[in-house]
């Protein structure tokens, strides 16, 4: 009797053996990355976003009225016309002119807004002119560009965020029109952010970006660490991708821009949380940790992109990126293609709380736009 108990309890414990490790090989199968299911959750979670907004020109209500021209809308048409590059679906084609059309390729705040907000709308406004060239497409976001130019001021840019919704605009203008004018006035705008306003929005030391002016130390996060706020990173990362990606190999500044694109990729590395996000506070995990989709996309967009165009090192940010998406497919993606753990508008770890599975953020337009563009550059390094 002791000799079958010790026999049917090898066989259990082989049993068992064999089928965890088959559940293993089963959860490892469906981790795998595959371009055609990257495309497959993209094309998901745009159908409910396009699903839920019906009418491109319905203005959006949270604590008051906004147009849908703002900036978080804008973000959005960025992820939907990187998306229709991989899937070139008419409808994403047609959804985007009748926004534009709807708002008079316009922005919220006219000619004469000097607020980078307003400006973002005009980057797919170019996208859609550079697919069909009509003439009102370009007509008010070069005005207004040529409007900021002729001012002579350069410090617009008080807050990170502006970097990513302006100055990707004045780099195509300056391809489109073959004028360094453009070149040049959007150096001296970021130029002044990184090292003027507030002393400077950029920590060489840690290669990271304050914010803006308040959280320029002695501003500390309650671990006595600098407060790097995720999704602040994130539009620094996408505005030096999106300008990289337009201006000419021998423009003057492109170094430049270089440098400070590898800087800010090699500090996110060590700083990934181990289920593969980011945190909204990089250097304090407990203020407000947990996971987080706008700034994790957003590092996906910035390290896929630089493994497709050879600026990163596949074998150091490959994995970093593997790892971000699927915690992002298996943590974020809702089966109805609504994203969680998506912080809402603000500025610092604390707003916008709190962040979970099911929380809805006051805007998810934008979370939406930084998804689409992690993933068609995503989507790109799994085809080649």
């Amino acid at each position: 009797m002791k000799i079958f108990n010790t026999y049917t309890t090898t066989l259990l414990i082989a049993f068992f053996l064999s089928a965890c490790s088959s559940t293993k090989k089963v959860v490892e199968q469906k981790l795998e990355l595959s371009a055609v299911d990257v495309l497959q959750s993209l094309q998901l979670t745009n159908r409910y976003f396009m699903n839920k907004w019906t009418d491109t020109g319905k203005p959006i209500y949270t604590n008051r009225w906004r147009p849908s021209n703002i900036w978080t809308r804008a973000v959005y048409y960025e992820g939907l016309m990187a998306l229709y590059q991989i899937d070139r679906n008419n409808e994403y084609y047609n959804y985007a002119v009748d926004w534009g059309n709807k708002h008079d390729w316009g922005m919220r705040n006219g000619l004469e807004t000097r607020n980078a907000d307003d400006q973002a709308c005009g980057q797919t406004y170019l996208d859609l002119y550079e697919i069909e060239a009509k003439p009102e497409r370009i007509q008010k976001i070069k005005a207004n560009i040529d409007y900021i130019i002729k001012s002579g001021k350069v410090d617009d840019w008080t807050w990170i965020d502006a970097i990513q919704m302006a100055m990707p605009i004045y780099a195509k203008l300056g391809v489109m029109t073959k004028d360094q004018t453009y070149f040049d006035y959007m150096y001296k705008m970021y130029h002044h952010s990184k090292t003027q306003e507030g002393g400077g929005l950029y920590n060489k030391a840690d290669k990271l970006w304050w914010r803006d002016k308040d959280f320029v130390p002695p501003y500390k996060e309650p671990n006595g660490e600098d407060c790097y706020w995720s999704r602040g990173n994130g539009w620094v990362v996408a505005a030096l991708v999106r300008v990289l990606s337009l201006i000419p190999e021998n423009e003057v500044h492109r170094a430049e821009y270089v440098a400070d694109y590898k800087a800010l990729m090699e500090a996110l590395v060590p700083i990934q949380r181990p289920d593969g996000f980011w945190n909204v506070s990089l250097h304090d995990p407990n203020n407000f940790g947990g996971r987080e989709t706008s700034g994790t996309a957003l590092f996906v967009y910035g390290m896929a992109w630089g493994i497709n165009n050879g600026f990163l090192d596949a074998k150091i940010y490959r994995p970093v990126v593997e790892k971000a998406w699927k915690a992002m497919l298996a943590e974020a993606v809702h089966p109805s293609g609504f994203l969680g753990y998506l912080q809402g508008t603000g500025k610092e770890p604390k707003d916008g709380q709190p962040v979970s599975f099911s929380s809805q953020p006051d805007f998810e337009d934008y979370g939406l736009g930084c998804f689409l563009l992690g993933g068609t550059e995503v989507y790109k390094m799994l085809s080649r």
